[in-house]
């Protein structure tokens, strides 16, 4: 499956007083796994963008006088969602503005015709119910780093999102010993094979870790307490 992790920044809050999508930040990701190609712009929304919506993402009007507008990048942007989910935090938000820019335009369907759409908050709000579910608080719950986002971007936060999706999504994974997909009698086979050894093999060599590596494991050991309060491996049982 082909997905999509994406965010916009805008003007203000609601397209049809006018407000202009103003950034577009989005990652690709193909089988759970991010492939490192991402779409990203600053557009020229002609118009100012509203203070309150300045404090949130910090992009200033100077800045994008020389930013290129929606009908520029529109054609890109389509080709790059185009037939993918996208995963979105709030969704509404973000394909409202994208469907009122496409209809600006014109010649464009509707983001829902040609894109799956699995927004990320409402599956927060069923699986954490009753809580805080922004992007932020996510974050912290799942122990990921954002200490360097001190204001909105769209694609910080759609590199942010992807990793909160996977966590919050990740769920089980197969500890099968066969790697075949064929039926669970051929995997009994594989498990049920039993190998007995010698009783006088050689012993096994046992690799001690060295200074070095101990050193970078206490402090791998340091950043965990930090996030979590206190690593498993040094609690005393």
């Amino acid at each position: 499956m082909r997905q999509v992790i994406l965010d916009t920044e805008t003007t203000g809050i609601d397209p049809k007083k006018g407000h202009r999508i103003i950034e577009i930040g989005c990652v690709e990701m193909i089988g759970r796994k991010l492939t490192n190609r991402h779409f990203h712009v600053y557009i020229n929304p002609d118009r100012e963008v509203e203070e309150e919506a300045f404090r949130v993402h910090g992009i200033s009007n100077e800045f994008l006088t020389d930013k290129p507008r929606f009908h520029e990048i529109a054609q890109e942007f389509f080709d790059f969602i185009k037939g993918a989910e996208l995963i979105i935090h709030n969704a509404p938000f973000d394909i409202g503005f994208m469907d009122h820019e496409f209809a600006r335009v014109g010649g464009y369907p509707k983001t829902a015709e040609v894109c799956g759409v699995f927004d990320s908050l409402v599956y927060a709000r069923k699986k954490h119910p009753g809580q805080k579910n922004n992007l932020d608080v996510l974050c912290r719950r799942y122990g990921i780093d954002n200490s360097h986002r001190e204001l909105h971007g769209a694609l910080l936060d759609a590199e942010i999102l992807a990793d909160v999706y996977l966590l919050m999504t990740g769920g089980q994974t197969s500890l099968g010993l066969a790697n075949s997909s064929d039926s669970d009698s051929k995997q009994e086979d594989v498990i049920g094979e039993i190998r007995r050894l010698a009783t006088n093999r050689p012993a096994l060599k046992v690799i001690r870790a060295n200074e070095e590596e101990l050193k970078m494991h206490e402090e791998r050991l340091d950043l965990i307490d930090k996030k979590s309060g206190q690593s498993l491996w040094r609690i005393k049982h």
